[in-house]
């Protein structure tokens, strides 16, 4: 039997090195994912923690750190109970700059997030695959325009999290 994987690619008007920062400094996670502030020192080992209002929500450990190129790092989910008893899945980022395009001068990147490593019925990859989408699109809308969207950010958080437990118990979210 397969494992679940959730793949997302998207293309964004940035930099690599803007979108690493992006991804790897809190001051930035905060504006585009929820409120959310990531922490690490990001060597290889190194912990990784996602803080809500100075509470950890999630966290993991550096895999892979390549800046800005390629960053993997375990994810546990610490939220809410339902999730607490499912051992850690995995989230990677790849990053490849493109070549401008007809005669286009501004930088573009593709980036594709894969989260996988979990185990068959997992109820985290459920819930982790309505918020994904969310968060990476108020990433792109960050870079792109200066602001992430609102549907991603602190004030939507109860609600995502309402929408990620009821994808996890099978329920319509």
């Amino acid at each position: 039997m397969n494992e679940p994987k959730f793949v997302y690619v998207t293309y964004i008007a940035t930099t690599p090195e803007k979108l690493w920062q992006a991804l790897t400094d809190g001051a930035f996670t905060e504006r585009y994912w929820f409120g959310t502030r990531i922490e690490s020192d990001w060597t290889l080992g190194a912990r990784v923690r996602f803080l809500r209002d100075d509470t950890v929500s999630d966290y993991g450990v550096v895999l892979e750190c390549e800046p800005p190129r390629r960053l993997s790092y375990s994810w546990r989910v610490e939220f809410h109970e339902e999730f607490r008893h499912e051992r850690p899945s995995r989230v990677t980022f790849e990053i490849e700059p493109m070549a401008p395009r007809m005669g286009g001068r501004r930088s573009e990147v593709k980036l594709t997030v894969i989260h996988d490593d979990f185990d068959a019925g997992s109820k985290v990859f459920r819930a982790i695959s309505g918020g994904w989408s969310l968060v990476l699109a108020s990433l792109k809308s960050f870079l792109e325009t200066g602001g992430g969207l609102t549907s991603a950010s602190v004030e939507a958080l109860k609600e995502a999290e309402e929408r990620a437990l009821a994808a996890a118990r099978g329920a319509a979210a």
